[in-house]
């Protein structure tokens, strides 16, 4: 049953040639009973029951012409006389068609066919020569009830077929929405990705080259601190292979997770580590923290984390081998202040300028977009009288 139904919505056209192959041969059953009579009348019947089986036939392929067609087709049959038989079925099957699928003038046209047809009728052939007027309204009432409820049907059908299309619709721009989030959603992980390989590559690499060039220079004179030297760099190695695997396991897809793999990602309690293991480098470094330490969320203490050892090793690599840094952590009710300052050389300026027009500066945008992502305010630049600053302010909330 499914699969002849299916056939059917395949071919529709089909079907309705169908239907007026069957409504013209009732038509001419009808002329041979000699429900017409010969000459002019039954002349005329013949080429109406045609033009009423092509509007059945073609009413989904042309459905406003067909509705003129049939329009024509009973102006003739008034015009010359021939009595409406059962052919004159096609005209509320062109009514319901138009209604649903035809253009909006043609159905209001349909419309106003529908309540006159009745009526023309019942002038042209009263169903009872010499009754009533009341016996003429009922008749043409009863007559033209079938008219417009095929109108009314075919609206409905209109309706929910638009309806239905709109939602359609909706679905799928919301697919195609979701679609283009989940996109965006990747970049903005793929940009994370990038900034937290940037920091522990620039953080941990630069300390294992400085680590690596004092044990060469005192590797004859003083064995001992050549010997912490490799610690550190054994250990500092250890590290960024731990955060590297961290974040590249967050790249992978259907890959089992290996015990040991993954760390937890930086807090503001490890800051403290993190001086520590710059102190050991040789950079002199001074900690604060003001105000009363409480938990924060995980994306304000990662960002501190990350933008502290930033510029500690922006403080390494441009601040001279003089240079010393400070660090200040403030705890104020509603964010958590940031205060980097060190005394070397400094940065040229393209550096952290919009990252320079050479590309450079990648760390310094990193630090913008990792405040920005919390909401919070960044101010980096040379302090007056030589030396780097960077202030940060990290809201408790996120930004609406």
């Amino acid at each position: 049953m499914q699969r002849l139904y299916d056939f059917l919505r395949r071919h529709p056209t089909g079907v309705d040639v169908f239907w007026a192959v069957v409504l013209l041969g009732l038509s001419g059953m009808s002329l041979a009973s000699g429900m017409y009579d010969a000459g002019r009348e039954e002349i005329v019947a013949i080429p109406v029951a045609l033009g009423l089986s092509t509007v059945v036939a073609l009413r989904r392929r042309l459905p406003e012409k067909m509705l003129l067609l049939a329009i024509a087709v009973g102006l003739c049959q008034l015009l010359f006389d021939v009595r409406p038989g059962i052919g004159n079925f096609a005209m509320l099957v062109i009514t319901f068609t138009v209604a649903t699928i035809g253009e909006r003038w043609a159905s209001r046209l349909a419309l106003v066919c529908s309540l006159s047809a009745a009526a023309l009728s019942q002038l042209r052939w009263p169903a009872e020569p010499g009754g009533s007027w009341p016996q003429q309204v009922f008749v043409t009432v009863i007559m033209t009830v079938p008219f417009v409820l095929a109108w009314v049907m075919g609206d409905s059908l209109r309706t929910r077929r638009a309806y239905f299309s709109q939602l359609e619709e909706r679905a799928a721009r919301l697919e195609r929405e979701r679609e283009a989030q989940s996109k965006v959603a990747v970049a903005a992980e793929r940009a994370r990705i990038a900034r937290e390989l940037h920091d522990v590559v620039a953080h941990n690499v630069s300390v294992m080259v400085v680590q690596a060039d004092g044990a060469a220079y005192v590797m004859d004179t003083a064995p001992d601190q050549a010997r912490q030297a490799l610690t550190t760099i054994s250990s500092t190695g250890r590290q960024a292979l731990a955060e590297m695997r961290r974040l590249l396991g967050v790249l992978r897809t259907g890959d089992a997770p290996e015990s040991g793999e993954y760390v937890p990602q930086p807090d503001v309690e490890q800051i403290e580590e993190l001086i520590e293991q710059v102190r050991r480098t040789g950079l002199a470094v001074d900690f604060k923290v003001e105000g009363t330490a409480r938990p924060l969320p995980s994306g304000v203490e990662l960002t501190a984390y990350r933008i502290v050892q930033e510029a500690l090793t922006n403080t390494r690599k441009h601040g001279g081998p003089d240079a010393g840094a400070s660090v200040r952590l403030v705890y104020f009710d509603d964010g958590l202040g940031l205060l980097v300052e060190d005394d070397g050389r400094g940065a040229a300026h393209e550096l952290y300028e919009d990252g320079g027009a050479d590309g450079a500066g990648h760390g310094m945008i990193g630090m913008r977009e990792r405040v920005g992502m919390v909401g919070g305010t960044l101010d980096a630049g040379p302090r007056p009288g030589g030396g780097f600053r960077i202030s940060a302010l990290l809201p408790l909330k996120p930004a609406e």
